[in-house]
C-alpha cells in the first residue's frame, strides 16, 4: 500500500480506502463486513469511511458505525484513520437533519458512541445546508475540532461555490479549514474535474472520492444487452436507482473498450479505473466497497501501477467519445 496526504495536510491516508455505504450495517451480514474491514486493515489500508445514516436503507440508521466500531476495537486506534458524516435524516422530528449546530453536536456524539471512540479524524458534512448558514455549521464543527472529538473537517458532493464559501468563512472567522472533500469520481462521472479539483489543489483541500467504480459498472459485471447479473448491485432493489443511470449503451460499450485495454495491459479493469484515478496528483484516497474480501485484494493491487503516456491517451480518447 501507499500513503498521500491529506492535501496540504500532515495526516496521510492509503491511496485505497474502505467505505461502507450499502455494505457494511445493510445487506451483507455482519460476517462478511468483519472479514472485509480485516483484511482491508491486513492489507495496509488506513482509512476507514462510514456516516451516520449508512445501514439505514436495511436496517437502521448508525447500523454502519456500531458494526465499524465493533470490529476496529480489534486494533490500535493510532493506526487508522477514521471517517463519518452527518447531514441526512435520522429521524422525523424536524431537527434530526441538515448542518444546525444542535444537529451536528447531537449526531458527532452520537456517532462516537456507536464507533467506541474518543474521536474521529474527519468528521463531513454530508451535503451542504441551505437552511443553515455556513458559519454556524463551521463554528460547531470547530468546536467540536477544540474539544478533541474531530481532527479534521470535511465536506461532501459541495459545488466550488459552496466550498469556496465555505474557505472564505473559515479564513474570516479564524476556524479550523475545511481539509478534506469527498466527491463523487470515477471514468464515467468527472464533473469536478471543472471547478471543484481546481480549487480544492488551490486550497490545499485534499480529495477522498467514493464510487470510484460507478458503483460496479467499472468492474465489467454489466455487458451490453445481457441481463444484469442477479447477485450484483444493480439487481438490488435498495441500490438499484442509482446504478441504472451508467446502464445504457453509449455507457457499456465505453465499459468494452477500457476493459479491453486492462487486459493489454495485464490488469483487470477495475484497477485499471482505480488506478487512472490515481494519476491524479489532487486525489488523497480512492474510497471502495466491497462485499467480498477477494474483492479488496484485488483493488489494492491498483496501487502504485503506473499508466504510460499512450495508456492515457487511449482513455482518454474513448471517455470523450
Amino acid at each position: 500500500m501507499r500513503y498521500r496526504k491529506l492535501g496540504r495536510y500532515g495526516l496521510k491516508v492509503s491511496e485505497i480506502s474502505l467505505g461502507s455505504w450499502l455494505t457494511y450495517g445493510g445487506s451483507y451480514g455482519k460476517e462478511r463486513a468483519q472479514a472485509c474491514i480485516r483484511k482491508a486493515y491486513d492489507l495496509g489500508i488506513n482509512y476507514f469511511d462510514t456516516a451516520n445514516v449508512y445501514g439505514a436503507g436495511q436496517t437502521y440508521p448508525g447500523a454502519s458505525e456500531e458494526l465499524l466500531g465493533d470490529i476496529l476495537q480489534e486494533f490500535p486506534r493510532s493506526s487508522y484513520v477514521l471517517a463519518t458524516k452527518a447531514f441526512w435524516p435520522v429521524g422525523d422530528g424536524p431537527n434530526d437533519r441538515g448542518l444546525s449546530r444542535k444537529h451536528i453536536i447531537e449526531q458527532c456524539n452520537a456517532s462516537l458512541k456507536r464507533l467506541k471512540t474518543d474521536y474521529v479524524d474527519i468528521f463531513y458534512c454530508h451535503r451542504y445546508d441551505p437552511e443553515t448558514p455556513v458559519d454556524e455549521t463551521l463554528r460547531a464543527l470547530d468546536d467540536l475540532v477544540r474539544q478533541g472529538k474531530v481532527l479534521y473537517v470535511g465536506v461532501s458532493e459541495w459545488s466550488a461555490a459552496q466550498i469556496a464559501e465555505g474557505v472564505h468563512t473559515t479564513k474570516h472567522l479564524n476556524l479550523n479549514p475545511i481539509a478534506v472533500n469527498q466527491p463523487i469520481y470515477n471514468m464515467l462521472d468527472r464533473y469536478i474535474e471543472d471547478e471543484v479539483m481546481p480549487l480544492c489543489s488551490k486550497e490545499g483541500i485534499g480529495l477522498a472520492v467514493f464510487s470510484p467504480l460507478a458503483q460496479g459498472v467499472l468492474t465489467g459485471k454489466y455487458k451490453k444487452g445481457q441481463e444484469i447479473p442477479k447477485d450484483s448491485r444493480a439487481a438490488d432493489k435498495s441500490a438499484g436507482k442509482s446504478i441504472s443511470r451508467y446502464l445504457n449503451d453509449d455507457i457499456l460499450t465505453k465499459v468494452e473498450k477500457l476493459e479491453a485495454i486492462a487486459s493489454d495491459h495485464g490488469m483487470a479493469l477495475s484497477q485499471l479505473a482505480l488506478a487512472w484515478i490515481l494519476t491524479h496528483p489532487e486525489i488523497s484516497s480512492v474510497i471502495i466497497g466491497a462485499s467480498k474480501p477477494e474483492q479488496i485484494e484485488e483493488n489494492v493491487q491498483a496501487a502504485g501501477k503506473i499508466l504510460d503516456e499512450s495508456t492515457m491517451e487511449e482513455i482518454k480518447k474513448i471517455l470523450n467519445e
